[in-house]
């Protein structure tokens, strides 16, 4: 029988802003008896007979599960799931939870059941970033998110889309090629990241905004991405009423403040989006003979209202937000996580050179009509994504009905966690899983585009990312032109084993200490040379 846990080694896990959310919940909670002594996963009965749940560890009163989350949450939940199993449940708070950590349950959940299994759970703080669901991250599944999802990949995200905004792309590029080849003039060392995160906004910025984004004439750039990134931060932070959907959750997040700080954050973008649409829709602005920005192609989606879907002004700005949080970070962390593990392989970093050097030949850099040639980048990418995947638990799924995953029986409104982190690391599906080995994917078919359920990072069926195409397309852009245009060597006195892995963050995960690099122009021999 397990050593029950003082009450200190409980929460000992927990971030600071969860403990005051639990802290002030629980005197809160101890006036309701009936539901704060939950029962443990197993077998329960309903009407028709026995139902089979999937196996989870013990819980504790009030909190259920949810104290053994930790920051990390992906790993905790790998080392529980190695104890009960792929398929397991908790009880996070008054929420049922499934966390499937195997590819065969991945399966199961994203399409064997994925019309059962693709709904969202209904969250107060991306309900309210989101304008009241009227988005495609975290609509719940219907028809208007079947409206909004085929807009977004239509009329956004097509391939079409992706290779129009590579003016974006290469213009951004250029500014950080020049950048670093100022700091590798100097022999200095460069912290990456900061670099990395402004090429990714910049690119994703002048796509939705238009090429006044970087520029004087964008007056808001800086407050912006403020704003901006309060509103990640915030909804990856604790939330009561997340896991304790009642008067208790919502009061403890009226006390601890969240309420208030999300309403701020809200109002402060709303002001943004607003003025930006006001610009967009002056009649004495010229819009630009490609068809405009992405605000554009929203603003006249509003303007006509083609289809089923009533789209409205806040629709546009809903997905404006979208594009924002989907596609910066991800983009971003996967170049630097990249970057990181070749650095610590200077074999597979030297073969990825050769091969685009050999391929790109002595053009100043890498163009885009190069990349489809890079087939060992391709497999840089796919190992990066395989045991770094942005999102480690991708966004949470709902079931809409009764299911049975992995033989077990799965009741309607569970929340569903696929831990994409764990199932990239599995030991059944991959050898010499904890290695960073990107010759694995030689004559391998297994791809990242949700045919493949051992490389889940974008997810798969209906609730894959939409962003796909225009994420890949950054960063092995990217990622192409840091090897192309620089040699990499660590500070003085650095060796590869000092770079450090631990990572840190909410929504997405990135490396807790910023990647530091000291860049070298390559000199390449142009072909009039």
């Amino acid at each position: 029988m397990a050593t029950p846990l003082l009450p200190s080694e409980l929460l000992a896990g927990l971030p600071q802003q969860w403990l005051i959310g639990l802290l002030l919940l629980l005197p809160v909670v101890l006036l309701v008896p009936s539901y704060l002594f939950l029962a443990s996963p197993g077998t329960k009965m309903t009407k028709n007979g026995a139902r089979r749940l999937p196996p989870g560890p013990a819980q504790v009163p009030v909190l259920g599960n949810l104290h053994l989350l930790g920051p990390l949450p992906h790993r905790n939940l790998r080392d529980m799931a190695r104890r009960h199993g792929p398929v397991m449940l908790l009880q996070l708070g008054t929420v049922t939870t499934l966390v499937v950590s195997s590819a065969a349950a991945a399966r199961e959940v994203m399409k064997e059941h994925d019309i059962d299994c693709c709904s969202r759970p209904v969250s107060p703080g991306p309900k309210r970033i989101s304008y009241g669901l009227n988005d495609v991250i975290f609509a719940p599944y219907g028809e208007q998110w079947r409206e909004m999802r085929k807009l977004f990949i239509v009329e956004l995200l097509s391939m079409r889309r992706v290779q129009a905004a590579s003016y974006a792309r290469e213009q951004q590029l250029d500014r950080l090629i020049a950048d670093l080849s100022r700091a590798g003039a100097e022999a200095a060392p460069v912290a990456l990241n900061e670099h990395i995160f402004g090429l990714a906004d910049g690119i994703v910025g002048t796509v939705a905004f238009g090429n006044i984004y970087g520029t004087e004439r964008f007056a808001h750039r800086e407050r912006f991405h403020h704003v901006m990134d309060e509103a990640v931060d915030m909804m990856a932070s604790f939330s009561a009423e997340d896991f304790f959907p009642n008067a208790a959750g919502r009061l403890v997040d009226r006390v601890t403040g969240l309420v208030a700080r999300r309403e701020r954050i809200f109002r402060e973008l709303d002001a943004f989006f607003e003025t930006v649409i006001d610009q967009h829709t002056d009649p004495a602005r010229v819009v630009p003979e490609n068809g405009g920005d992405l605000v554009d192609v929203l603003i006249s989606l509003w303007k006509e209202n083609r289809g089923t879907l009533r789209f409205t002004r806040d629709h546009v700005k809903a997905l404006i937000m979208n594009t924002f949080i989907g596609g910066i970070d991800t983009s971003s962390v996967t170049v630097l996580w990249a970057m990181s593990e070749l650095i610590r392989k200077p074999r597979a970093l030297k073969k990825a050179q050769d091969e685009v050097r050999a391929v790109v030949g002595g053009k100043a850099r890498v163009e885009p009509d190069d990349v489809p040639k890079l087939p060992y980048l391709k497999m840089v990418v796919k190992e990066t994504l395989r045991l770094h995947p942005p999102a480690t638990l991708l966004v949470p799924r709902e079931t809409v009905r009764d299911v049975r995953i992995g033989g077990y029986d799965v009741p309607a409104r569970t929340r569903v966690f696929v831990n994409a982190w764990a199932i990239g690391r599995d030991p059944a599906s991959w050898a010499d899983a904890e290695e960073f080995h990107p010759d694995r994917f030689e004559g391998s078919d297994v791809d990242y585009n949700g045919a493949h359920f051992e490389l889940v990072p974008f997810g798969a069926g209906r609730r894959i990312c939409p962003g796909l195409a225009m994420g890949e397309t950054n960063v092995t852009f990217t990622l192409a032109n840091l090897l192309y245009c620089f040699d990499w060597a660590l500070p003085e006195g650095m060796a590869a084993e000092d770079v450090s892995m631990e990572e840190a963050g909410g929504l997405t995960f990135h490396q807790k200490m910023p990647l530091v690099l000291v860049p070298t122009r390559y000199h390449h021999r142009t072909a009039t040379a």
